[in-house]
């Protein structure tokens, strides 16, 4: 069907929402099918390095991912990660992803809440950890917003024939919102769990 789709003449891309393990199957049969980034650029928003060990990518090279984190970033902080992780799973070769990152930031986070607030009570440290900071693992500082969601930067990653990614683009770090601008029904929605709202809609 992407052959068919890409084959009236027309510049064209493909936007895919394909999401974990189901990467797997589909970016093997767009080798298959011979489909170049030059002729037909996939741009995914949820493949990663994990996703991508374990089978040939030299097909796949110019293809593009949007994460707010790829292994391949050079930082000092990303280094020291990738190397702990690698020593703890005795593996030189295993990959770090995005899902990690996030998680290491989040737990970051509500152990700075959880000293902040004295207490493990959810409910004191989902009070107390709004507004807390904490590095990330690409250079920047995440801080936690009244909506429970982060700042974090938007990365364009490229397909490289080693199963990592290239940054080719880099945001300024982006406030994450818990509802689209973009679309009508929720444009007009605020998440705010500062009291005395304390609602997410």
């Amino acid at each position: 069907d992407i052959k068919t789709f890409g084959s009236t003449g027309k510049k064209t891309a493909v936007v895919s929402t394909i999401n974990g393990d189901a990467n797997v199957p589909f970016y093997k049969e767009l080798a298959n099918q011979g489909i170049k980034a030059e002729d037909i650029p996939v741009v995914a928003f949820s493949v990663g390095e994990e996703e991508l060990a374990g089978f040939d990518t030299t097909p796949l090279v110019g293809h593009l991912a949007a994460w707010n984190y790829f292994q391949s970033v050079d930082t000092p902080e990303n280094e020291e990660f990738i190397s702990a992780w690698q020593t703890f799973m005795n593996d030189a070769d295993k990959v770090t992803n995005d899902p990690m990152e996030a998680t290491v930031i989040g737990f970051n986070l509500w152990v700075q809440a959880v000293e902040k607030a004295g207490t493990t009570d959810t409910d004191a440290v989902l009070d107390s950890i709004i507004g807390l900071e904490t590095p990330n693992l690409t250079g920047g500082i995440a801080t936690m917003l009244p909506n429970h969601h982060l700042t974090k930067p938007v990365l364009i990653g490229e397909i490289q024939a080693d199963g990592q990614f290239e940054v080719v683009s880099e945001s300024e770090l982006v406030p994450g919102d818990a509802w689209s601008d973009f679309l009508p029904e929720s444009k007009m929605i605020e998440a705010d769990w500062t009291a005395p709202i304390s609602c997410g809609n």
